[in-house]
């Protein structure tokens, strides 16, 4: 992806750890996955949300289809 081989990645974890320290790596993983999980549910929400309004466009007119079809009282009953 930017050309990081394995040692590089290996280099930039311990130079991670030197400046951060031992303790305080298990924030930054974390504030890192929240930004990174809310990153994602963002661009996600954007295509359910474009998703769901479709959806809800088909199900109106859907509804409508069937409100034509059967008038309130005209329903079969059963005795």
């Amino acid at each position: 992806m930017f050309g990081l081989g394995p040692s590089e990645l290996i280099l930039i974890l311990l130079l991670v750890l030197v400046v951060f320290g031992a303790g305080k790596l298990p924030e930054i993983g974390g504030a890192l996955g929240k930004g990174l999980r809310s990153f994602k549910d963002a661009v996600d929400g954007e295509h359910d949300q474009k998703h769901s309004q479709d959806a809800k466009q088909v199900e109106d007119t859907s509804s409508e289809e069937r409100s034509h079809e059967s008038k309130p009282g005209e329903g079969k009953r059963d005795h």
